[in-house]
């Protein structure tokens, strides 16, 4: 658990060129953290059937954005990309660096893979090949998936021990992240061990796009008990950007997904997992549909209990330091979203997102 996560709101950090920004305060937190929204990462994560190369032009804009502030910030100087392979190639890094003005010197590799045992549970992680580059005094560049975080350590771990191996030190860490709240616990405690042997360590600036997720915890299978814990991304006990929040409540259905992004790995690279996972979750909420308790899986998905006063959701949502003329508009509109769906059952969602998904990615099925 974060420490003073109650006490943690965002405020707005700049609006331009369709890309909102805001600012974690009030954690006393070692770090720097950001949510960005903007309309093409908002569809990414609503909308599973975004594949391939769109799922990477879809994190372009809100990167180049988020460096092109970084720079003016005087954050950024010269710059190494770490890339972690696989769901790390969906992060638009090199090219954004490129639009906005920002020397790369050298992209480093490194390929750590969840290893899994036969019960389909994940028992560890394994660096099978690396190709590291030094660039001293500089900023590295890293686009991760942080769900429970154990990839991101260990890599930064390994790279932070070549360095040292060199002789050598970085001035900060750039993360672009869709990932979770867990990713803050880890990255405050590495900020704390790389100051004991580099003390002048700027620290972790990390930008999360369209919210600060949380995962299942081990043992908890989500209300609809097909759910896989420190994989699954859900809203409850994190920070959700108002612009997604928004749209995700304008729909009906894209809240109930099993994940917020899914595997980023193979949305991208492997379509054909990444469409037999999405029918498998749908198919299993049609099965159990009968037996889930609606009302408890809105409100895990939500993230609250229902009904909710205006002031606790407010504080629920840390967005007290936000303009009260939002927040009333947002708080409405969800409650007309919960009345919307006292008509629909979990079967007619099911079944209307099997025909939209299987209609729509067609040409990827055998």
């Amino acid at each position: 658990m974060i420490p003073n996560w109650n006490q943690v709101n965002i405020v707005p950090e700049f609006c331009d060129q369709g890309v909102d920004c805001y600012r974690l305060v009030g954690g006393n937190f070692l770090n720097e953290y950001f949510i960005v929204s903007e309309a093409e990462t908002r569809k990414l994560m609503n909308h599973p059937e975004v594949v391939g190369y769109e799922v990477y032009a879809s994190l372009l804009n809100s990167t180049s954005q988020m460096l092109y502030y970084l720079k003016e910030q005087r954050k950024i100087t010269s710059a190494n990309i770490l890339s972690i392979l696989r769901g790390a190639l969906n992060y638009p890094l090199e090219e954004s660096c490129y639009r906005e003005h920002i020397r790369v010197h050298d992209i480093s590799f490194l390929s750590s893979e969840r290893v899994f045992n036969e019960a389909g549970e994940m028992t560890g992680l394994a660096i099978k090949y690396s190709k590291l580059t030094m660039v001293p005094n500089s900023t590295l560049m890293i686009g991760d998936i942080i769900a429970s975080g154990e990839t991101l350590v260990q890599s930064l771990r390994y790279v932070t021990d070549y360095y040292r191996s060199q002789g050598a030190r970085l001035r900060n860490i750039v993360l672009f992240t869709i990932g979770g709240t867990r990713g803050i616990e880890l990255l405050e405690k590495l900020t704390k061990e790389i100051r004991e042997y580099w003390p002048d360590f700027e620290g972790f600036i990390t930008v999360y796009y369209e919210g600060i997720f949380s995962c299942y915890e081990p043992g908890d299978l989500g209300v609809s008990g097909i759910n896989r814990a420190l994989i699954d991304f859900y809203w409850k006990g994190g920070i959700i950007a108002p612009a997604f929040r928004r749209q995700t409540l304008s729909m009906r259905d894209p809240l109930f997904e099993k994940c917020t992004i899914y595997d980023g790995g193979a949305r991208r690279y492997e379509i054909h997992e990444h469409i037999e996972e999405v029918l498998e979750f749908w198919n299993g909420i049609l099965a159990r549909a009968d037996i889930i308790d609606k009302q408890a899986l809105l409100e895990e998905k939500l993230g609250h209990k229902l009904p909710i006063s205006y002031e606790d959701w407010v504080r629920e949502s840390h967005y007290e330091m936000l303009d009260e003329r939002e927040t009333r508009w947002l708080y409405q509109q969800e409650k007309g979203f919960v009345e919307s769906l006292k008509e629909v059952s979990l079967k007619q969602i099911a079944l209307q997102r099997i025909e939209e998904f299987t209609a729509t990615l067609r040409k990827y099925i055998l």
